[in-house]
């Protein structure tokens, strides 16, 4: 008995170990590999080292694109942290129906994203779902022009990742300690005392948890920029699926996937920085 439980795990932790190796790491040194490479036109590379591809980063087109990619998934990040704060505080303190509602926010991971990105061009194209509900009942008398515009690019974003910012949120928020605002609360603070000196420093794991998982995937995503904006949203995510796809520049679209990678390492020290200073902060209260 006890030699198949032996072999049962030995199998399952060395298949994980394959998995991992076989289809993350090596992938992921052959691109670090390839982003020091030259590119050759008939060869895609050419075995010579090389440091001009991140050279190339600093280029003004580049740095333009970074800077663009960078801004709009800050806004994306932000409005999703707006929306989803309050409503994650109203799910965790919810009783009945908590489920149902988790429930449905994960029902849209149930479909493909791209079909999604497609409904959002039926509600938002010129005689789509919105301009006809807002010409039927008189708010406007011609449609708007939504569609293929930066707005759109970020209504596609904010819809594709919200629910990677409030379920974070919602483990946070639901294992806070409630007798730390009760006790806040006897103490005369009011409701932003409380949310800003008490509630938000506790929760700021979930929060940090949130923006990894929204503000690359924002910056990376090429599709939705590509269906909702059109030619006219270039962003980073586009710029990669451009020198792999249609350049067949590899090793320049492996050093731009190399920086969002460095981007994404600096992200995640970040956060577990926050969260070994968190569970100290945690500890020693309890200690107190």
């Amino acid at each position: 008995m006890m030699n198949s439980k032996h072999i049962l795990r030995w199998f399952s932790i060395t298949s994980v170990w394959l998995w991992l190796i076989l289809f993350a790491l090596v992938p992921a040194l052959l691109v670090i590999l390839t982003s020091f490479l030259h590119y050759d036109a008939n060869e895609l590379v050419r075995w010579q080292l090389t440091w001009h591809n991140y050279q190339r980063l600093f280029d003004a087109q580049y740095l333009l694109v970074f800077w663009r990619s960078f801004l709009l998934a800050s806004v994306c990040t932000g409005l999703c942290l707006i929306i989803a704060y309050p409503f994650a505080y109203f799910l965790a303190r919810l009783h009945q129906g908590k489920y149902l509602l988790l429930l449905l926010i994960m029902i849209p991971f149930w479909t493909s994203s791209l079909i999604r990105t497609y409904a959002i061009v039926a509600i938002l194209k010129a005689k789509g779902v919105l301009n006809t509900l807002l010409i039927y009942s008189g708010l406007i008398e011609k449609p708007l022009s939504i569609l293929y515009s930066t707005p759109a690019v970020l209504i596609g974003l904010v819809y594709s990742l919200l629910p990677f910012m409030i379920l974070p949120l919602y483990a946070s928020i639901e294992k806070l300690d409630r007798r730390l605002i009760d006790a806040a609360r006897d103490l005369g603070a009011n409701r932003i005392r409380i949310f800003w000196h008490v509630m938000l420093p506790l929760t700021l794991p979930g929060i940090m948890g949130g923006l990894l998982l929204v503000l690359l995937p924002a910056m990376s995503l090429f599709y939705i920029p590509d269906i909702l904006g059109g030619a006219r949203s270039l962003l980073i995510g586009n710029a990669i699926a451009d020198q792999f796809l249609s350049a067949h520049n590899w090793p320049v679209g492996s050093a731009v996937s190399m920086l969002l990678s460095a981007l994404m390492i600096l992200m995640l020290l970040l956060y577990f920085k926050i969260n070994k200073t968190q569970t100290l902060l945690q500890s020693d209260d309890l200690n107190l």
